[in-house]
């Protein structure tokens, strides 16, 4: 009986251990799939974050250029002659123009005045012909530079396209690390069940082993389990009791 008693006990702490460990196994699994997806998440914050603060850092060329391109058509007649007048006009107009005919006129007329010259129909040409060319040159000076800024917030978008482009890529394989975890997680913690429902079971089939074998023989099928002899009332000829879940022997 204390045989049985303390084999029962070891029995049971084998299945109470098997319990236990598929509980940790499956508690850390899980712990080690929230830390995996809490990794990935940080990541995708991240690479958001710095994908935000490069549009911010790129908005004020990006914003530049769209302005520069619909001057830009205009003063190319791409958007009707009077767009191109309307540009033509406003160079001329503009400070920076008067300024340079003003100086320019100014120094024709101080070398002419300094070669006596003031009265000749030279120097009246010169100056007839100098506001006009001055403005050509200007428009052209213009429209290169409008080119240059267009061509900057090109670039400054195709940066945050190409930008947009990466960080989604890379999200994107973030969030597959976040399905890789939760898969291992669950995965890691069915195998843990599993292994603890091993050891439950393995311990039950060793009570069975043992608690039959100390009884006495042994059914085909059935390992441990006894075949207990009995007698019908009435009559005289033992039988064998075979259980249910037992095959009948053969003679």
């Amino acid at each position: 009986m204390a045989i049985t008693t303390l084999g029962a006990i070891a029995l049971g702490a084998r299945a109470l251990g098997g319990v236990i460990s598929a509980s940790k196994g499956a508690s850390a699994a899980k712990q080690a799939g929230a830390a995996q997806e809490r990794a990935a998440q940080l990541g995708i914050d991240e690479q958001r974050r710095q994908f935000d603060e490069l549009q911010r850092l790129m908005a004020p060329y990006v914003q530049a250029g769209d302005p520069a391109l619909q001057a830009l058509l205009g003063a190319a007649g791409l958007s009707g002659p009077e767009s191109q007048q309307a540009f033509a006009r406003q160079q001329e107009q503009s400070p920076l123009f008067q300024a340079l005919a003003q100086q320019g006129e100014n120094a024709m007329l101080q070398n002419a005045s300094a070669t006596g010259g003031l009265r000749g129909g030279n120097l009246q040409g010169a100056l007839g012909q100098f506001r006009p060319a001055l403005l050509n040159q200007f428009i052209g000076q213009q429209y290169d530079r409008l080119a240059g800024i267009t061509t900057l917030g090109q670039n400054a978008a195709a940066g945050v396209g190409t930008a947009g482009i990466n960080t989604g890529r890379d999200i994107a394989n973030q969030y597959g690390n976040i399905g890789a975890a939760q898969a291992g997680a669950a995965l890691g913690r069915a195998n843990a069940f599993s292994q603890g429902i091993n050891q439950v079971a393995g311990a039950f089939g060793n009570a069975a082993s043992m608690f039959g074998g100390q009884r006495g023989g042994s059914i085909p099928g059935a390992p441990g389990m006894a075949i207990q002899p009995y007698s019908t009332p009435g009559l005289n000829v033992p039988q064998t009791y075979i259980p249910p879940f037992a095959s009948p022997p053969r003679f």
